[in-house]
């Protein structure tokens, strides 16, 4: 069931061709399955376990939301895209169409833990967004973010999806400042990426007359086999290096802030 808190332009944040023309190609891609592998880890670290009730905020092709079901967790989506949502729509599913540059609903039910996975890059006012999110989280509850890291690797394929920027540990947790949320921890993750995406920088993929998503599904492509199976492991060993903060750099970053009771 889809209800509705807010309604914005999807195409403002990220071409809404992306997110409706893709989904076939991230449901394979190892990059999204291990980001919802270590998004299930860190919440059984921070013992938020099923059956606790979830938010994924910015849901997109509903890779995590998915993850998150077949963990057991009561798990809510949440997306500007509606045309996006009635693709991942079925009765059992509680989903939400918001654009989080707008004011919610004043009664929300709000939920144990709350994920924003690569959503406050397309924002212009990330600190909006998190204030936003803020209120969706229960006291004592958690909001998980993660963000692209590197601003020197700002490139075209952050462009074409809508990225406003990249962080630093510092300008994340920046964004937090003055806001509802406590900063709990900060951590790098795909440190094994760097390398890759320093190369991928350098050799753009668009060509004259190609849509959004014809550049995006080319940044999608994966070496042969069995180069997915090589970076399926990669990502395997160094998901507990992660979550213990043992990383020194990496393409994303993510941020575990608590609401006070």
């Amino acid at each position: 069931m889809i209800r509705t808190w807010s309604e914005g332009s999807a195409d403002v944040h990220m071409p809404e061709e992306i997110l409706v023309d893709l989904g076939a190609s991230i449901d394979r891609h190892p990059w999204w399955k291990a980001r919802s592998k270590l998004t299930i880890a860190l919440l059984d670290q921070l013992e938020i376990r099923p059956p606790a009730r979830l938010l994924d905020a910015g849901c997109g092709w509903g890779t995590t939301l998915a993850a998150l079901e077949a963990a057991g967790y009561r798990a809510a989506g949440m997306d500007i895209s509606r045309r996006m949502l009635e693709r991942l729509d079925r009765p059992d599913r509680e989903l939400f169409v918001a654009d989080l540059t707008r004011e919610l609903p004043g009664e929300i039910d709000p939920f144990d833990a709350v994920l924003a996975l690569d959503v406050i890059e397309h924002i212009d006012d990330d600190r909006g967004a998190l204030t936003q999110l803020a209120r969706l989280v229960r006291p004592g509850g958690v909001l998980i973010v993660s963000v692209p890291a590197l601003p020197d690797f700002f490139s075209e394929f952050d462009a074409i999806q809508g990225h406003r920027r990249r962080y630093l540990p510092e300008t994340l947790r920046a964004a937090f400042d003055d806001g509802p949320l406590q900063i709990k921890r900060i951590f790098w993750w795909g440190q094994w990426m760097v390398p890759l995406l320093g190369r991928r920088r350098a050799k753009k993929q668009g060509k004259e007359g190609d849509s959004a998503a014809e550049t995006y599904r080319r940044y999608l492509e994966l070496p042969p086999w069995p180069g997915p199976r090589v970076m399926q492991l990669a990502f395997a060993l160094e998901q507990k290096r992660a979550l213990d903060g043992k990383l020194r750099t990496g393409t994303s970053l993510f941020a575990v802030a608590r609401r006070p009771v």
